[in-house]
């Protein structure tokens, strides 16, 4: 019987949780911003999509997947991009 060893990943899993609240402080202050409507959605749709790319690599443990699953995960990126082209050019027409 061969023996597996277990890494633990408590310290990264805590300093993941600790840039997620830092993220989501930073998107509780966005709104109090003294900028115009668009910089704050720009803004908040960044931390936004920063937290869903964390949450995803390391917690749902997408950075130990094979390079085709990976790719596969960026199609939504991918169309969340188009998505954000074709609203910018809709409001500046």
């Amino acid at each position: 019987m061969s023996e597996v060893t277990h890494k633990s990943h408590f310290k990264e899993y805590m300093i993941i949780f600790v840039v997620l609240g830092v993220l989501t402080a930073f998107e509780l202050m966005v709104p109090d911003l003294s900028a115009s409507n668009v910089k704050k959605a720009i803004s908040l749709t960044l931390l936004a999509f920063a937290k869903a790319f964390c949450v995803g690599y390391f917690y749902m443990h997408l950075k130990e997947e094979t390079k085709w699953l990976k790719f596969i995960a960026l199609i939504p990126i991918a169309a969340f991009i188009y998505f954000v082209v074709v609203c910018l050019e809709s409001i500046y027409r």
